[in-house]
């Protein structure tokens, strides 16, 4: 919030963008804030249910195939016969990185309601992009993102009522929770839906499964972690699904 107020009294916008929302813009604010609690919640109680590798399987590859539907519904959005290739490829190289490592039998019979869950976050992911997507069009990313956390922490500032001793946890984790706040949060979403303004939902929703390549990549690299050839070979379609779609560009609403 101090970021998106400092843009709006000394930044440059551009001239088609408000610094801040209108009152018609906050129902779609709300939608936003709801829609990062509600992830939050959802994919973290479902790793505690099922696990990290299902609960990233089944939110991180449906999100994109969601953003795709409801981009189309509410968007307008075409997707191109280049543009739907690359998106199956994408999601099928993601769910073969995440179960690579680990072997489907760690994967296999872990549904119920942690899957209901982690399948529930991948919704409130598309929601999110499509959302935003939409607002995007009338006020400044910085302003989006900020608004949409300081929502979504009101929202989940509830549940604190529910912790045992919530201020000692926070007192004892408090830079990591900075850390997570600063980095893979405000920065991560920032250059996100910087990035969201700039191309379509559905593409910024294929793009985004670079996060388990790059989780992938650094346990190789710091961990010292194997992907074994069904990770390898999910890697490799992940990267070549984004390499089909940076030649699948073409303006809103073309068919192939």
């Amino acid at each position: 919030m101090l970021a998106a107020a400092g843009a709006a009294r000394f930044g440059a916008r551009p001239p088609a963008r408000r610094r801040w929302p209108s009152l018609a813009d906050l129902p779609l604010c709300a939608a936003l804030g709801l829609a990062m609690a509600a992830y939050q919640v959802c994919y973290f109680r479902a790793v505690t249910l099922v696990g990290v590798a299902p609960a990233a399987l089944l939110a991180i590859c449906s999100a994109p195939l969601l953003i795709a539907v409801l981009a189309a519904l509410f968007l307008g959005e075409r997707l191109t016969r280049l543009v739907r290739l690359s998106l199956g490829m994408a999601v099928a190289g993601t769910a073969l990185l995440v179960v690579g490592p680990r072997g489907f039998s760690e994967i296999a019979g872990h549904f119920g309601l942690g899957a209901l869950l982690a399948l529930g976050a991948g919704v409130s992911y598309a929601v999110y992009a499509v959302a935003a997507k939409g607002l995007l069009a009338r006020v400044t990313p910085l302003a989006v993102s900020a608004i949409t956390f300081a929502l979504a922490a009101l929202f989940l500032a509830p549940a604190l009522l529910g912790e045992t001793a919530p201020t000692r946890a926070l007192a004892a984790g408090w830079p990591l929770l900075l850390y997570l706040g600063l980095g893979p949060t405000a920065v991560a979403y920032v250059l996100f839906t910087a990035g969201l303004g700039r191309v379509p939902a559905t593409a910024a929703g294929i793009v985004s499964l670079l996060e388990p390549l790059t989780a992938t990549t650094l346990g190789l690299l710091v961990f010292g972690e194997r992907l074994g050839p069904v990770g390898i070979t999910g890697a490799l379609l992940l990267l070549a699904a984004l390499a089909l779609l940076t030649t699948a560009r073409r303006p809103a609403g073309v068919r192939s």
